[in-house]
């Protein structure tokens, strides 16, 4: 067994989603490796899904892609304005996206960090941000409308509200479209979830939606313009990511999968890092073969954590 699970603990270069160390497991099947690293908020019902995505890249691997490489966006934490034209400059993307509304940063802070990396970007790249549903509707549409003028115009903005009815709000009354990430993947039920008119786009996560047949059945019954997006995961759950992407019938915008460098390390020698903004699709899932070492306490958690979720799904 202990060949087949292998726990991972990576630090963050910058705390990112709350956290400082990204933690899950790999699980081997016949069809190569599957990631399972849900959150620690998420409870066991929630992670349910995330194993499910693990086991279909494990036992049944991926739908036939549509193209070989997908473009990419690159990913600006709450950072300093120097340090995000920094990761900008460096990256090789034509499309940034750019964390806002984190309680530890001001909106006035979010303006700067965006007049930053458009400044790195040039005129003729794309700006995007991502609130995680911090605001209500009317501080999401003056946010909105301050973010859009100090980035020099916004390609869309994430989830600047909790739930359908506000994004609904906001998208009447600001002229920058409006994108679903957690309205979607965190519905009762994501295929039915009735997200059209109070969207524009989709943003799509493998694991949170059970895999990617399953994410492609929300794209069709979303019928938005989808952008897939990562969880944070090492290359062996990125590269589910990229094969949604590769997959859906249409791919207009950038993606958000460039999300390896926000870790210190990876689980193999080969990461799946992006060349000139773009990330080669692969033909089958990473194989660890530098898994950082664990404590005991953390094998021993996860390992439980494994167990109790699986039992749950069943």
């Amino acid at each position: 067994m202990a060949d087949d699970v292998r726990v991972y603990a990576i630090a963050m270069r910058t705390k990112f989603r709350g956290i400082t160390v990204r933690e899950g497991m790999l699980l081997r099947g016949p069809a190569g490796w599957g990631e399972f690293c849900p959150f620690w908020d998420y409870d066991d019902a929630e992670s349910a899904p995330w194993l499910a995505s693990a086991r279909e890249a494990a036992d049944l691997g991926w739908p036939a892609p549509v193209r070989d490489r997908i473009p990419v966006n690159c990913t600006v934490p709450v950072v300093s304005p120097e340090r995000a034209a920094e990761i900008v400059a460096g990256s090789g993307c034509r499309t940034a996206k750019v964390k806002v509304a984190d309680p530890g940063s001001s909106l006035s802070d979010d303006c700067d960090r965006l007049a930053a990396v458009r400044d790195a970007l040039g005129p003729g790249g794309l700006i995007r941000v991502d609130a995680n549903g911090a605001w209500d509707v009317d501080t999401a549409v003056r946010a909105i409308r301050d973010l859009d003028k100090a980035a020099g115009g916004l390609e869309y903005v994430e989830q600047p509200s909790r739930t359908i009815e506000e994004l609904a709000a906001v998208r009447k009354r600001v002229d920058v479209r409006i994108a679903a990430d957690e309205s979607i993947r965190r519905a009762e039920d994501p295929l039915r979830v009735a997200v059209a008119g109070a969207a524009d786009i989709a943003v799509l996560k493998v694991a949170p939606l059970g895999g990617v047949r399953r994410a492609l059945a929300v794209a069709e019954a979303c019928g938005l313009p989808c952008v897939v997006s990562s969880a944070l995961e090492t290359s062996v759950g990125l590269a589910a990511g990229i094969a949604l992407a590769a997959a859906l019938p249409e791919l207009d915008h950038a993606c958000g999968l460039a999300t390896l460098s926000l870790l210190t390390a990876d689980v193999t020698t080969h990461p799946l890092r992006p060349v000139d903004g773009y990330l080669t699709v692969p033909t089958s899932p990473p194989t660890p073969d530098a898994t950082p070492h664990v404590t005991d306490e953390i094998e021993t958690r996860w390992h439980a954590r494994l167990a109790r979720v699986a039992h749950s799904s069943k």
